[in-house]
């Protein structure tokens, strides 16, 4: 398939914006892009008279340009998961006082499309439209183990099992023995395995095939919520993705316990 350079150069460009590097200079994105300045500005300037960048009039550094936050809402908000799913998060995290999620799978990873923020919680890592990792998150375990065979060999065809804290799964043989029984009880544990001092439940929200589409969690401090606690937490996410997975056509009678 043929790759048109120019489109490919200015995405990579997008790329280079993140939450650690809300503002670029010219020569930080000719130095990463491995571009002649001139090429850069070029394609700056393209991107900025679309809406996609825009200059900072202070410093003259370039940041991402508000055409794509209004892209991204029309994305998020085609997405019927999210308006049906808003309550549940709402009620769940009004109920224990602690952040609720809902994220979808792309490609390789998850990706936060919804968040309620809880009064009790001080979880500062996940925001709208942030990727996370499948190995170490309740959430991408939920996403998942419920794919088909097929689907799972190609979604970890050369997955880097990255080791975020020291209690974070490193080998696909031990994460598809976490999946499986993830599938077998309905529910995914994150037990301090992508950030350090969290604990998350999630569980996977289900169509008419069985297919996880999404995945709601709700993310704890191991400081203030005790085992007890979490057990109860485990039974108020279920009890959620199983009304979902019903509006969704999945019978509660088959939702795997």
């Amino acid at each position: 398939m043929p790759i048109i350079q120019a489109v490919d150069r200015a995405l990579r460009i997008l790329d280079l914006f993140d939450e650690f590097h809300t503002e670029l200079k010219i020569t930080d994105i000719s130095e990463r892009m491995v571009l002649h300045k001139s090429t850069v500005h070029s394609l700056l300037k393209t991107l900025q008279m679309h809406g996609y960048i825009d200059q900072n009039p202070e410093n003259g550094k370039y940041k991402l340009g508000m055409k794509l936050f209004e892209r991204g809402n029309f994305v998020i908000h085609g997405l019927d998961i999210r308006k049906i799913a808003k309550s549940y998060l709402m009620k769940l995290s009004t109920n224990t006082g602690q952040t609720t999620h809902l994220v979808i799978l792309d490609g390789k990873e998850g990706v936060y499309i919804d968040k309620v923020e809880g009064p009790q919680a001080l979880i500062v890592y996940s925001r709208i439209g942030r990727r996370i990792n499948l190995h170490s998150s309740g959430v991408g375990k939920a996403l998942a183990a419920f794919r088909s065979h097929d689907e799972l060999k190609k979604m970890l065809d050369g997955y880097e099992y990255k080791r975020m804290t020291p209690n974070t799964i490193d080998n696909e043989s031990d994460f598809l023995k976490e999946l499986r029984k993830v599938a077998d009880q309905g529910y995914a544990i994150d037990n301090q395995e992508n950030e350090p001092g969290v604990r998350c439940v999630a569980a996977p929200i289900l169509n008419h095939t069985g297919h996880a589409i999404a995945a709601i969690s709700l993310s704890t401090l191991t400081s203030r919520v005790d085992d007890d606690q979490f057990a109860g937490y485990i039974d108020m996410v279920k009890n959620a993705v199983e009304e979902l997975s019903e509006q969704m056509g999945y019978g509660i009678r088959n939702i795997r316990k």
